[in-house]
C-alpha cells in the first residue's frame, strides 16, 4: 500500500472536519483507494483551541510555508481561506511540483488563470471540487462527466445562506432582518454576512463554472450581481400568487455565441425544480447538447460535507501521483480564445416589477408610455389594493427586452412625482 503525505494549511472547522473524515473512515479509505492517507502537519495561527478532534503531539504548526517545503509532504490542502496569503502558498506548492486541493472559490475567482497556468508550468495539478456546491460533485461533473457536451446553460442555487433566508422569509411571513437574524443564530450566515446576502459568493462561484464550461477566463467584473439584501416579503408573497418564487440564482448561457453571466434573486416558475429547493441545500441544472439536462443537488456547505469532497479530491490526488498522470483533469482549460462574456446591458430580460402609485386616472396611461417608448411591452398588470386617491402597489410582468432598456426606463419612471417609491424589479426565468 501507497503512502500519500499531506499537510493541511488551516485548521477551522472544514480543516477539522477533514481531519476528522481521515480518522473515521481511514480503513474504507484504503480499502477502496489503496492508498495510505498520513496527515503529516497542520499549520494554522491558533495552536490551543479545541476543535474537537485529536491529533498526535508536533503535527500542528504556526509555520505555513514550512509545511509547504517538508519533503514528505506530497499534497497540500490550503483551507486558510483569503486572498493574498493562501495564494502565495499554493504559488509556493505549485512551484515545488505539489498538487493542491482548495476550497478557496474566490482566489480561484480573482486568480485561477494565473494559478492554472502556474500548476501548468510545473506540471501538477489544481484540485478545487469543494469550492463550489460544498458536497455536491459538481466540478468533476462539469469537468469530466460531461466533457463531450457543448453547455448550453448553467442554472444554479449556489448559496445556502441565501436559500435559506428566502425560504423562511416565504414560509414564515419573516421580514429579511429576521430570517438573517435566524440563519446567523443556527450558524448558517457570517456575523458579516455580506458575501453571501450581498451576491458575492455566488458570482465567484458562477465564475468558476463558466470557465469551466466555455474554455476562457470569465473575471469578476463581468458579471452582474445584484444581492437579497433588504428583500421585501411582500414580494415574495406576490410571486407566490403569480406562480413564482423568488430564488438567488446563478444563470450563465450562451446567447447568440457569447456567455451571459449574472447574479440575482429571480423569480422561478413554481412548476420548475429550482423551485422547490429550500432550506440551506443548493442546486445546479446543466444543459447539455447530448446529455440534455443534469441536476446536482445536496447541501452546498458544512462542515462535513465540505470535507468529503476535499478528501474526493485528496484521492484523486494521491492517485495521480502513484500512478504517475499529472495533469489529467486540469482546471480551466483556455482552448476556446474568441469567447466573450456578454455586456449585462445587452442580456435579454423580462421582469417583475412593483411601482407604488396613487390609484386615480390616468396615472398607469404614464408609466405604460414610458415603458413602451423604452420597447418594453407589458405581458400582465395587478393591483392588489383599491383605494381610491391613496398609494397602492401595482405589480407588472413584462415580455423579453435588452436589460439596458430596462434600466433607462425605470430610472425615467422613478423620477416621475406620481411615483411613490422606487420600483422594486427582479429578473423572471422561463427556463
Amino acid at each position: 500500500m501507497k503512502t500519500v503525505g499531506i499537510g493541511l494549511l488551516g485548521f477551522g472547522t472544514v480543516g477539522a472536519g477533514v481531519v476528522m473524515g481521515l480518522q473515521k473512515n481511514k480503513a474504507l479509505l484504503e480499502n477502496r483507494t489503496g492508498l495510505k492517507l498520513e496527515l503529516r502537519s497542520i499549520a494554522d495561527i491558533d495552536l490551543d483551541r479545541d476543535r474537537g478532534v485529536s491529533i498526535p503531539p508536533g503535527v500542528l504548526t504556526r509555520d505555513a510555508e514550512a509545511v509547504v517545503a517538508r519533503a514528505d509532504i506530497d499534497i497540500v490542502v490550503e483551507l486558510i481561506g483569503g486572498l493574498k496569503a493562501a495564494r502565495d502558498l499554493i504559488i509556493q506548492a505549485l512551484k515545488l511540483g505539489k498538487p493542491v486541493v482548495t476550497a478557496n472559490k474566490a482566489l480561484l475567482a480573482e486568480h485561477g488563470a494565473e494559478l492554472f497556468q502556474l500548476a501548468e508550468a510545473n506540471r501538477t495539478d489544481i484540485f478545487f471540487e469543494a469550492s463550489v456546491g460544498g458536497g455536491i460533485p459538481l466540478i468533476r461533473s462539469l469537468r469530466e462527466g460531461l466533457v463531450s457536451n457543448h453547455i448550453s446553460s448553467i442554472y444554479g442555487i449556489l448559496n445556502g445562506t441565501c436559500n435559506y433566508i428566502l425560504t423562511r422569509m416565504e414560509q414564515n411571513r419573516m421580514t429579511f432582518a429576521s430570517a438573517l437574524k435566524e440563519a446567523q443564530k443556527a450558524g448558517y450566515a457570517e456575523a458579516d454576512p455580506a458575501l453571501d446576502v450581498d451576491g458575492i459568493d455566488t458570482a465567484h462561484k458562477a465564475v468558476i463554472l463558466a470557465s469551466l464550461a466555455y474554455g476562457f477566463n470569465v473575471s469578476m467584473q463581468e458579471v452582474g450581481v445584484e444581492g437579497i439584501r433588504g428583500l421585501d416579503a411582500l414580494d415574495l408573497r406576490y410571486a407566490l400568487e403569480l406562480g413564482y418564487r423568488i430564488k438567488m440564482l446563478a444563470v450563465i448561457e450562451q446567447e447568440n455565441g457569447d456567455v451571459a453571466v449574472r447574479v440575482c434573486p429571480t423569480l422561478v416558475p413554481m412548476q420548475h425544480i429550482l423551485a422547490s429547493v429550500s432550506g440551506v441545500f443548493n442546486a445546479v441544472l446543466i444543459e447539455g447538447d447530448e446529455v440534455g439536462d443534469v441536476l446536482c443537488y445536496g447541501k452546498g456547505a458544512g462542515r462535513d460535507s465540505t470535507a468529503s469532497a476535499i478528501l474526493s479530491d485528496v484521492v484523486d490526488a494521491g492517485r495521480n501521483l502513484v500512478f504517475h498522470a499529472a495533469r489529467r483533469a486540469p482546471g480551466f482549460v483556455g482552448y476556446n480564445p474568441l469567447g466573450k462574456v456578454k455586456a449585462v446591458g445587452e442580456t435579454d430580460v423580462r421582469y417583475y416589477l412593483r411601482l407604488t402609485l396613487p390609484d386615480r386616472p390616468g396615472v398607469f396611461g404614464q408609466i405604460a408610455t414610458i415603458l413602451g417608448r423604452h420597447g418594453i411591452s407589458l405581458a400582465s398588470v395587478l393591483q392588489k389594493e383599491n383605494m381610491a386617491g391613496r398609494q397602492v402597489p401595482i405589480i407588472i410582468i413584462t415580455h423579453h427586452g435588452k436589460e439596458k432598456a430596462f434600466r433607462a426606463a425605470l430610472d425615467e419612471l422613478d423620477a416621475l412625482p406620481v411615483v411613490g417609491a422606487k420600483t422594486v424589479r427582479f429578473r423572471i426565468e422561463d427556463f
